[in-house]
């Protein structure tokens, strides 16, 4: 919503924040969303879908990194990566800093969105896209993963929030599905919300989730502007030391990849793992039941 130069999110009802809207950059409103992106002095470009922020030039690098390299990381041998979403080419440029990874699939719905996010936000996949070990997949998330007969070790579903289309990327068939898809010992992670301002999200997640994979828990991370505290990511695997590896095998990991991260830190991978009383008790009760 737009107001006095103001862009106003409208994600919460009682709550929300705004950006001041230096210039339009490119608007598109169709009966299933309204699509805007406009230069903002202390974020750059930001894009916003259905009164929603999706990303901004300033800030992806959380996001982004902390979706890829604590999976990849933690793993210490991937070889296969899968990207549900992503057509901003931020997942992907992470993913593509990794030497040993052979094959990573990037399946998006809209070829347009990638087309677009290229012109737009080229910062975001700083030419991944080229990259000759990736794979895009012009197709539905779900559709893909229900017919797909590859392995993956991590997959990265890069989701938008659970209302209309994105709503199947979080229901019990798509995670049976992934995890389905896991090679023995892979990770699959996803973004889950902010806690504090969506409380069903990481519950829910668990009781669809948990009866699929042997460990489902969360990690978290501050990305200013998923307003409302810390963004939720869901860790779903079969490998219960993946979770609980020391600092030491952390930092070798790190250094042996030869890297270079933003916000991701071997300490902050290990930390990002300590919930929040809130959060951690939402996790164990949805568990038990």
């Amino acid at each position: 919503m737009q107001a006095n130069n103001r862009y106003c999110e409208t994600l919460y009802g009682a709550y929300g924040q705004y950006f001041t809207q230096d210039k339009l950059v490119f608007e598109q409103t169709t009966p299933q969303w309204q699509l805007t992106i406009f230069d903002n002095a202390r974020f750059g470009r930001v894009m916003s879908l259905n009164g929603a922020i999706q990303t901004t030039e300033r800030d992806e690098f959380i996001y982004h990194e902390m979706l890829t390299h604590v999976p990849i990381l933690a793993h210490g041998a991937v070889q296969s990566v899968l990207i549900i979403g992503g057509g901003d080419g931020g997942m992907l440029r992470e993913v593509v800093k990794h030497a040993q990874i052979r094959n990573i699939t990037l399946v998006e719905i809209d070829a347009a969105v990638i087309e677009m996010c290229k012109t737009y936000f080229p910062q975001h996949s700083q030419g991944a896209f080229e990259d000759e070990r990736v794979e895009v997949v012009i197709a539905d998330g779900m559709a893909f993963v229900q017919s797909c007969q590859q392995g993956f070790d991590v997959i990265i579903s890069d989701c938008t929030d659970p209302v209309g289309p994105g709503e199947v990327l979080f229901s019990s068939d798509f995670y049976q599905a992934c995890i389905a898809c896991l090679n023995a010992e892979g990770i699959f992670v996803a973004q889950n919300g902010v806690p504090f301002m969506q409380p069903d999200e990481v519950p829910n997640t668990v009781r669809r989730m948990s009866p699929y994979v042997k460990e489902c828990w969360f990690y978290m991370a501050a990305v200013p502007t998923y307003v409302g505290g810390s963004m939720a990511f869901a860790w779903a695997t079969d490998n219960l030391s993946a979770r609980q590896l020391d600092l030491a095998s952390l930092m070798a990991r790190y250094d042996a990849a030869g890297i270079s991260t933003r916000y991701y830190t071997p300490a902050i991978h290990q930390a990002s793992f300590a919930l929040p009383g809130f959060v951690e008790q939402a996790v164990r009760s949805a568990l038990t039941v």
